[in-house]
């Protein structure tokens, strides 16, 4: 899977990606990131990506001609017939796990991240096909939110995950918060691991993962739990 990062500020993406479980899936060809650098397609001749909103307001917006380019150099390379091309935006449809599984299928995503007070809306019109928040909050610039995207679409590929790492009974899957985590030593600090994890009884100890997801979803996001009654009916 190849993920396509439209910037003005691809060392960040870089950075990310030369570690931990992101640079293991790039080395073992998982997947391939790839940044732009959209200041390096604009044709003004002092590499200017942003101008004045027409109808005044505070603040620059991004101009469409560099990140229009940057859009036609990475279809035409890469030769993308259907080209999917997320906006990081607040305006956004808000990300869930159910869309990181949808987008985990696709050959290739493009990111575009916006800076500034955003980009001009013929950009949106011409090449966005979704614009995506990861939630009611505004950030400086889009980069934060595509690693979020990235990391959560590309854990979800086959063997970026170790055994150790499994996704499978993770928060959210099956619209329930994932149940608690216990280690050794079985006692710290006068508390002890429940007793039923160490029984050896599988039975009891997923019934006993089940329970305590049930309560901590009911808990903090009771929201999860109507979502998952309707689901079910």
């Amino acid at each position: 899977m190849r993920f396509h990062i439209m910037t003005l500020f691809p060392e960040l993406i870089d950075f990310y990606m030369n570690i931990s479980i992101m640079k293991r899936a790039i080395d073992k060809g998982l997947i391939e990131v790839y940044s732009y650098n959209i200041r390096d397609f604009s044709e003004n001749k002092h590499k200017k990506v942003d101008d004045y909103p027409f109808g005044g307001g505070a603040g620059m917006v991004m101009t469409p001609q560099p990140i229009y380019a940057t859009y036609k150099y990475i279809v035409d390379k890469f030769k993308i017939e259907d080209p999917k091309v997320i906006y990081l935006s607040p305006k956004g449809k808000k990300f869930e796990q159910k869309y990181a599984y949808g987008y985990s299928e696709c050959e290739d995503l493009i990111f575009l991240c916006g800076h500034y007070e955003g980009i001009d809306q013929r950009i949106i019109d011409l090449i966005v096909t979704e614009e995506i928040s990861i939630g009611d909050y505004v950030l400086t610039g889009g980069e934060l939110p595509a690693l979020v995207l990235i990391d959560s679409i590309a854990r979800l590929i086959p063997g970026v995950l170790n055994q150790e790492e499994s996704f499978q009974d993770e928060t959210f899957n099956d619209n329930l918060l994932e149940y608690p985590h216990y280690t050794r030593p079985r006692e710290f600090l006068g508390m002890e691991v429940p007793e039923v994890l160490i029984s050896g009884n599988h039975k009891k100890i997923n019934e006993w993962r089940k329970e305590k997801s049930i309560e901590l979803t009911k808990e903090r996001r009771n929201d999860l739990l109507k979502k998952r009654e309707n689901n079910i009916l």
